[in-house]
């Protein structure tokens, strides 16, 4: 087995028999978050993981992998399918895939799979986060997003998550959002 990087990515929605690998790709992603976030693993050497579970046994989630040739290059899950607006609950690319639009691809072919208004979070102390996500919401929905500081549930400590909001797909977004904040 070689370490090539393939240029084709291919979203899909992942499958029981993909739940070890994406298992296996979030401890990748806790493991990158943890710098931003101050978090250890817990005493077994894993993460939390009840994301994983929700995303693939919750009503309203969905799990995506995304692969580069047949390699698992990351996934992302989607919650609040059954509601109004969607969330991009989690959304990892591994690092030998970055900065290659693998990222940008695979959120582009999740995001337009459901249409309509969509909610991203990130941390605002992660630089390549703000960066990217601000040219996703651009690259899909032009000037209309917009920016807003949350407080993290239940963790006072943590400084708030950003969250972006816009819209996806053909119907014109309600209310005429429009960018706000920097």
């Amino acid at each position: 087995m070689t370490d090539t990087f393939s240029s084709d990515v291919t979203v899909r929605p992942a499958t029981p028999d993909d739940r070890p690998t994406v298992e296996r790709l979030w401890l990748m992603f806790r493991h990158d978050l943890s710098e931003f976030r101050g978090v250890l693993p817990g005493p077994e050497g894993t993460f939390r993981d009840e994301w994983v579970e929700y995303a693939f046994t919750r009503p309203g989630w969905a799990p995506y992998l995304f692969l580069c040739g047949e390699r698992p290059a990351g996934f992302a899950f989607v919650r609040a399918l059954d509601e109004p607006v969607r969330v991009l609950n989690s959304f990892f690319v591994v690092r030998g895939a970055r900065r290659r639009r693998v990222g940008l691809r695979a959120v582009r072919a999740v995001l337009t799979r459901h249409p309509g208004p969509w909610e991203i979070a990130f941390q605002h102390d992660n630089p390549a986060a703000v960066a990217f996500w601000h040219g996703v919401a651009s690259d899909l929905a032009g000037d209309a997003w917009t920016r807003e500081l949350r407080p993290v549930p239940d963790r006072p400590e943590l400084p708030p998550d950003v969250w972006l909001s816009f819209h996806v797909g053909p119907a014109v977004p309600p209310f005429g959002l429009q960018r706000t904040g920097g």
